[in-house]
């Protein structure tokens, strides 16, 4: 089949190579002339990785991050507000910190060798005919017609209303600023660390391992949350003052903090909680953030997004259907993995990122000892690990 898929970011360069590997031709349209990537660190889940050995890239990518064992949330006083171990999975589970540029290379390096062919400076900005998609991009050019188009542009996705004009995308009032930092000491390794004030403060370390450029000195990712009404003011502010509070919040950050230079170092970051109902409509598709976006407190967008995209070349690969049916019977599957997790994402946010000390508290005296008692552990690291799945798990993605 002729294929095009838009977006050049982990959903959509995963889903260029599942599809291109299954014999596909493949076009991949991006926006930018120089695609790059967009964010700083992320938590790659035991679903994730999966999907990137199915891409044959696991290898690769364990190399260069850093394993994750357990998320330990504290609040100013020290008690334990989350505490989630890989090993109530399954003995042995981990997740892997990684650079989003690492991750980005990765997928980009590999599209040539897999047959996919790239076209930069490509915006699209319109689709004609979703049942034999013919595409047009901001500069007068047309692409297509295609057999199927791949609708992989993101969260902000500026095409999911001519897919699904009834599709809902709020961004959500809070946000986070990232940077990334040295730790040569390894200080910081083995888990995703966060602390509390209520649920107005959360800030935030990952370990990442390896820096894009390379190196062997390790890397974190800090993240510090805040409303995103506040984030213009907090690149114009007083960084300095900025650096304090953390400091205070978090003494044992303070080395990492006082490696930041200044806020032209940190990078914004905004979600959306996307509803679209039906991810499909005729021969167009939308997947991973453009289908199914939500905050980030479960970690899962782009463990999510791969995951999305392996299946896609699954079931494509042993299709006997025509494309639209092919693509409503995918989107099925998915969404019994999908749905629970937006659910859950979009309840759990309150409890983490919101003004006055009501969810705090919530949070506080139910969600904490709960997450504490047996049976409620092992079905917490389910959620963590994107093994929470009411359909059954295909081949390629089950961990």
């Amino acid at each position: 089949m002729k294929i095009a898929v838009v977006g050049c970011g982990v959903g959509g360069m995963g889903a260029a190579l599942a599809l291109a590997r299954r014999g596909h031709e493949v076009t991949l349209l991006e926006a930018f002339d120089a695609p790059r990537p967009v964010g700083s660190g992320l938590l790659l889940q035991p679903t994730g990785l999966k999907a990137l050995g199915a891409l044959g890239l696991e290898a690769a990518i364990r190399e260069r991050g850093a394993r994750v064992d357990r998320l330990d949330g504290r609040d100013l006083a020290g008690r334990r507000v989350l505490d989630v171990d890989y090993a109530d999975w399954r003995r042995g589970g981990h997740g892997i910190g990684i650079h989003r540029g690492v991750l980005f290379d990765t997928l980009h390096q590999a599209l040539a060798p897999a047959g996919v062919t790239l076209v930069t400076g490509a915006r699209i900005v319109r689709i004609e005919d979703l049942r034999r998609p013919l595409l047009h991009d901001a500069g007068g050019r047309t692409h297509g017609p295609f057999d199927l188009a791949v609708i992989a542009d993101g969260s902000a996705s500026s095409l999911r209303g001519q897919v699904k004009p009834r599709a809902r995308a709020r961004p959500y009032p809070w946000g986070a600023v990232w940077a990334n930092a040295p730790d040569p000491d390894g200080a910081w390794t083995g888990a995703l660390r966060q602390i509390y004030d209520r649920a107005e403060v959360m800030v935030g370390v990952l370990p990442v391992g390896r820096a894009p450029e390379g190196g062997d000195i390790p890397q974190v990712s800090l993240f510090w949350s805040l409303p995103t009404a506040e984030m213009d003011a907090f690149f114009a502010g007083d960084f300095a003052a900025w650096q304090a509070r953390v400091r205070q919040v978090w003494p044992a950050a303070a080395p990492l903090i006082d490696t930041l230079a200044g806020p032209d170092v940190m990078a914004r970051a905004v979600y959306r909680d996307v509803w679209v109902g039906r991810w499909s409509e005729g021969a167009t598709l939308l997947i991973g953030d453009a289908a199914h976006g939500t905050s980030p407190q479960l970690g899962q967008g782009a463990n999510l997004a791969l995951v999305d995209a392996v299946e896609l070349g699954e079931r494509f690969a042993t299709a006997t259907t025509s494309v639209t049916v092919t693509a409503r019977d995918y989107e099925t599957s998915r969404r019994w993995h999908v749905m629970p997790y937006q659910f859950i994402s979009w309840a759990m946010t309150p409890l983490f990122q919101s003004h006055g000390g009501f969810w705090a508290a919530v949070r506080r005296w139910l969600f904490t000892p709960l997450s504490r008692a047996p049976g409620i552990r092992q079905f917490g690291a389910a959620v963590l690990t994107g093994t929470a799945r009411v359909s059954r798990w295909p081949g390629a993605t089950r961990p």
